[in-house]
């Protein structure tokens, strides 16, 4: 990865120092890892020692580097969309349009009822399934929808099987379920483990050569948040992004499906609003006489955030040790909105 100085790429030169001030300070608590790119080149790269987590399990203390594997938690669904839209290309997947519960012949008799069957992939893709679905307590609870999923005997029955309450496509909730049903479709048209087919599509032609997979008791790897990798190789999932799908002169991804999937969809009743498992937003940047921009992001539980700013030319990844914090998601928006946003001078 080229790297360059801050203000050779149109930055302050002090980026690093105010994420040093700031975790010193306790205003960006329990930060591991911060990746930042300008125009393809690395320009700020912090890690700090932490307690920290694979998929629940303690590990306690680590000492995070540029070679760490780190839990994605959820930025996981982003890459699992773009999983899908490669496997798409492919020929290997439905698209977004057809029927959901007719891939999955095995929950017939869920199929006899035509309110599922109107339900299709694209509400999988934007959250948007119409069904009970509740992720708004903590993952430490047992009551939380993605944690039954898991202990479920039948995980895809478990998803599929959800009271209807309101109709499909209306309403953005937030569903763990739908990643792990793509995860299955890639997984059913590839015939392929879905890391497995992660790495020959993605990862390896990326460069990146360290990753982890976690799966649930039921041996199903998680589309949903299982994914581990380093924060440097996340940092080049969104460059790709960035660049339109397109790395060292191969299209990896289509870039007709990156942009379908990085079109606001839905409102998810904050801010943001929601594409094809993609968070997407405004921002106001100084440097462009506060003018709001267009960015797409990767959220995960605990502070992982991957944020791509194409007008800018930006890549940013935080990864944190707050799982489970109802107050996690303002620290890595504080490296974004309060240091790296303002922190740009020119284009």
């Amino acid at each position: 990865m080229i790297t360059a100085k801050p203000e050779d790429v149109g930055f302050e030169s002090d980026l690093s120092e105010k994420i040093d001030s700031g975790v010193r300070s306790g205003l960006i608590p329990n930060l591991h890892s911060v990746v930042v790119l300008r125009h393809s080149k690395l320009i700020c790269e912090r890690y700090y020692n932490g307690e920290d987590f694979e998929w629940g399990q303690p590990l306690g203390v680590v000492a995070h580097g540029h070679d760490t594997l780190h839990d994605l938690r959820s930025v996981s669904k982003s890459i699992v969309s773009m999983l899908y839209g490669i496997a798409l290309e492919q020929g290997k997947v439905p698209p977004p349009e057809a029927s959901l519960i007719l891939q999955f012949p095995q929950y017939a008799d869920l199929a006899k009822d035509s309110r599922r069957t109107k339900i299709t992939i694209a509400h999988a893709l934007t959250m948007s399934l119409g069904t009970e679905w509740d992720e708004t307590m903590p993952y430490s609870n047992p009551a939380n929808s993605e944690i039954q999923m898991e202990q479920a005997a039948d995980l895809l029955r478990y998803v599929l099987d959800r009271p209807i309450v309101t109709d499909s496509g209306k309403n953005w909730t937030y569903n763990g379920g739908t990643s792990a049903l793509l995860g299955a479709l890639i997984e059913k048209g590839t015939g392929r483990k879905l890391h497995d087919f992660a790495r020959d599509v993605l990862f390896v032609p990326l460069g990146i050569t360290n990753s982890h997979w976690s799966a649930g008791r039921n041996g199903m790897q998680s589309a949903a948040s299982g994914l581990r990798m380093t924060a440097r190789d996340l940092a080049r999932i969104g460059q790709l992004v960035l660049d339109g799908g397109v790395a060292n002169d191969r299209q990896l991804v289509p870039k007709s499906w990156l942009e379908q999937s990085t079109q606001p969809r839905l409102p998810t009743g904050e801010s943001p609003q929601y594409g094809y498992q993609w968070w997407l937003g405004y921002a106001p940047v100084r440097a462009l006489n506060w003018e709001e921009q267009f960015w797409i992001a990767g959220f995960g539980n605990g502070g992982q955030r991957l944020f791509v700013m194409p007008s800018a030319g930006i890549v940013m990844v935080t990864f944190f040790g707050n799982y489970d914090r109802p107050d996690n998601w303002m620290f890595p928006g504080r490296i974004w909105w309060e240091i790296v946003l303002p922190g740009l001078r020119r284009l």
